[in-house]
């Protein structure tokens, strides 16, 4: 008698893990799927490039005037590690490029920590008024240019040409400080 209540103890928990199954499937087919969505998020920069604005002591780059098809992907601001910004996109063909700035001293030991290693080449790029080094590595090449006090590194898996329009639609500014509040007289 007990060995023919084990076997319906089973029976009944495979029965059940079958109705489970139904309906778990029968849930996904109505729910909808668009296989085609880009799984990646655009993500909106304005507050955290408004912030590293105000509290970088360089003015910080940021890309204006961008062609279709690019797409934030990440941001960073980090005050406390030499007011690092990294701002990253996807360009229009699905290629990383991102803009990393930072005060940190030594420049070239910064620039090969985030290029993953990339050398400086004896190469040269013109964008717009401003002249950039250009570092090649295993991981990201990238154009690199020093001025008001930071390293500006334009970075990516892309080409160089995207990373040039990348570098040439970059603005940099610097935020208004809050003013300090009235003293009482």
């Amino acid at each position: 008698m007990a060995g023919n209540r084990g076997r319906q103890t089973i029976r009944g928990m495979i029965q059940s893990m079958a109705v489970i199954g139904i309906v778990v499937a029968g849930i996904y087919m109505l729910v909808p799927h668009d296989e085609n969505a880009d799984p990646i998020k655009e993500q909106d920069y304005r507050v955290e490039l408004l912030t590293a604005r105000r509290a970088a002591p360089y003015p910080i780059a940021a890309p204006e005037g961008l062609g279709t098809g690019w797409k934030a992907t990440s941001v960073r601001f980090d005050g406390a590690d030499a007011h690092a910004w990294h701002l990253g996109f996807l360009d229009p063909d699905r290629q990383y490029v991102a803009v990393k700035q930072s005060s940190a001293e030594p420049r070239d030991k910064y620039v090969r920590e985030v290029t993953h290693e990339a050398r400086p080449t004896k190469e040269t790029r013109t964008v717009g008024e401003r002249t950039w080094q250009r570092w090649e590595g295993p991981k990201y090449d990238a154009l690199v240019l020093t001025a008001d006090g930071a390293t500006t590194v334009v970075l990516g898996t892309a080409s160089e040409d995207r990373l040039a329009e990348m570098a040439g639609a970059l603005v940099a500014e610097r935020g208004e400080k809050p003013s300090a509040a009235p003293s009482a007289s």
